[in-house]
């Protein structure tokens, strides 16, 4: 079973790959997607990072909730539903 974890207030220069090797110390990393504005391209500061297990999202949010990374700190969490 993963875990989608949400995150915020990353860089507008991270990608995808950043953000995967961010998270891979802490476990398996299913999936990492930087969200970017579908006109211009560029990033829009967040993400979300799908973890293999349930241990190693809980590992990963308490390693990089409040962590600064290129001088920004990090919000990490859970990842919401999403209601449409």
């Amino acid at each position: 079973m993963s875990t989608n974890i949400y995150v915020g207030n990353l860089t507008f220069q991270t990608n995808n790959a950043d953000l995967e090797a961010l998270f891979a110390p802490h476990g398996e990393v299913t999936r990492a997607t930087v969200i970017t504005d579908r006109d211009t391209g560029r990033s829009r500061g967040f993400g979300f990072v799908e973890m293999g297990t349930a241990e190693a999202a809980t590992a990963a949010i308490e390693a990089l909730n409040g962590k600064s990374v290129e001088g920004r700190d990090l919000t990490v969490n859970v990842a919401k539903e999403r209601s449409r």
